[in-house]
């Protein structure tokens, strides 16, 4: 059962310049005062597990933390960078600290300034600083002009002590998701295994401490350094996640929430990979059903892509395609990972499509590249951070659900079936659940959810989920394609913008065709 990450690979094009010119995966450092712990810079050690003792995860910070000191801006290129040491475990701050990194582009109007836009692009396990960076290139100039936009690299991620278990990913990405024998399958099952001993080998210090309710609690630790009681957050993908577990647990600091691109939090893991299996395959089927009506398709092979592309898998499933000495063959999972990459945003799919064209006669570079892409546009380690956030938030799927799960995505969505080493290695985490946060965002006022028609990664109906769950949410429906649905200059860019600077609320349903 294979769970992609919901990075919003929507506005990577803007942001993968700005990301190559930073190095992505500095760790920051981990000052622990708990013995029993290794105090480290960058690299990690054995941890001891995160005190349980705050007996309630929807609770602010305990009362044991104290307040956190002013951020100290200096210049980085043309932006400001700061950084703010924060509790390792809310629950127990005698443990240690963990250093988040922090950028800041401050208003261009500040005589208009409104306050901080808190950001984040989404993931797990992407630097939220990448969006500072490209901020120019992702917000309305209206936004830029009266909020200074704020991001930090979540613990575990970039500058934030990034989570960091393999010096290639490759081998584990790119093992085939469907064996065919029992040998494979037991080397995917190896695999995973030794995946997640990997990570507790290199990073076992900050699996323990990575869960979004911390990161969550973290928002309102920069929230305190920027002296603001109230701030704004805009989050894409699983930064809506986030965005709604700080909206319930500090609902009194919010001025306003906009979440685009959300998953619904009353689904169990299963559902949810259910339903995000099923939005590729929706999304996979309007790209299909593009090419196939347009003759100057790369892929159009007479009207039937589909029967094209089925063969096409079914052959490199056999025989790999060859790749660069040191590459892995342009096998099932690549494929599969190539179109998941270019399925986040729509104007990939004709690179998609003359890859898939490429790849007929027998050259694979095209499908190695957005595979390629997928795996490291947001650094080396991004899928790392996302494994250990995602196995610490939800653990593993329950035995008893993994083969009724299996089944309906085969029967939903056959093009996007199977297991990856990442979602076995969840199976044999060496750090137990984190607590989790009830989120009902009961106190925040109204939250803006941005649903898109065709979104892969969070479909629609998962994010009216989300909507559903908060007490006071605001969906709009962007109907289109790609992952999530704020672009400035469009219907929902106006909706979102008025909400942000003038606090406007839309209505609940308000529907965008443009």
């Amino acid at each position: 059962m294979r769970r992609h990450p919901i990075a919003v690979l929507a506005v990577a094009s803007a942001i993968l310049t700005a990301a190559c010119a930073t190095e992505l995966t500095h760790a920051g450092d981990i000052s622990v005062v708990n013995p029993r712990v290794t105090t480290t810079t960058g690299s990690s050690q054995s941890a001891t597990a995160p005190s349980t003792s705050d007996a309630s995860p929807t609770s602010g910070p305990t009362a044991t933390a104290t307040p956190a000191p002013a951020l100290r801006w200096t210049a980085c290129q043309k932006l400001q960078c700061a950084t703010l040491d924060v509790p390792l475990d809310y629950a127990d701050p005698s443990r240690g600290t963990v250093t988040l990194g922090i950028e800041k582009r401050p208003a261009s109007r500040p005589d208009q300034r409104i306050g901080t836009l808190l950001v984040n692009p989404g993931g797990p396990g992407v630097p939220g600083t990448v969006l500072v960076d490209a901020a120019g290139d992702v917000y309305s100039q209206a936004l830029l002009d009266r909020f200074d936009i704020v991001a930090w690299d979540p613990r575990g991620t970039g500058q934030s002590h990034a989570v960091v278990c393999v010096d290639d990913n490759d081998q584990y990405v790119s093992i085939d998701p469907t064996p065919n024998t029992a040998a494979d399958a037991a080397k995917l099952e190896k695999a995973g295994e030794d995946l997640a001993a990997a990570c507790q080998a290199r990073s076992g210090d900050i699996l323990p401490y990575v869960s979004t309710a911390a990161t969550a609690r973290d928002m309102d630790r920069i929230r305190q350094a920027l002296g603001e009681a109230k701030i704004s957050y805009f989050g894409f993908s699983y930064g809506s996640q986030l965005g709604a577990t700080w909206a319930s647990l500090f609902p009194a600091t919010v001025r306003a929430t906009v979440l685009d691109g959300a998953v619904s939090p009353t689904d169990t893991p299963a559902e949810q990979s259910i339903a995000q299996a099923k939005g590729f395959e929706l999304a996979f089927g309007h790209f299909l059903d593009d090419c196939a009506q347009k003759s100057s398709c790369p892929f159009h092979n007479q009207g039937n892509p589909r029967a094209a592309y089925d063969a096409l898998a079914s052959k490199v499933d056999a025989s790999p395609l060859p790749s660069p000495n040191g590459r892995p063959g342009v096998n099932e999972a690549v494929l599969q990972t190539a179109v998941v990459s270019a399925l986040y945003s729509a104007d990939l799919w004709p690179v998609l499509a003359k890859a898939l064209s490429d790849a007929q006669g027998g050259d694979g570079s095209g499908l190695l590249s957005l595979y390629d892409d997928y795996r490291t546009i947001y650094g080396a380690h991004s899928l790392e951070g996302l494994l250990a956030i995602t196995c610490l938030d939800e653990g593993p799927v329950p035995a008893d659900q993994r083969a009724a799960t299996d089944a309906a995505i085969a029967k939903d969505a056959p093009h996007f079936q199977g297991n990856d080493a990442f979602t076995i290695a969840c199976e044999h985490w060496p750090v137990p659940v984190a607590p989790q946060v009830t989120i009902d965002g009961k106190g925040a006022g109204p939250i803006v959810v941005v649903g898109t028609t065709g979104d892969p990664a969070t479909p629609l109906e998962s994010t009216r989920g989300m909507a559903k769950a908060l007490e006071q949410g605001r969906l709009v429906v962007n109907q289109g394609e790609g992952h999530t649905g704020y672009k400035a200059g469009t219907c929902v860019g106006a909706v979102v913008d008025q909400y942000l600077t003038d606090l406007k609320v839309p209505t609940d349903g308000t529907t965008c065709t443009a």
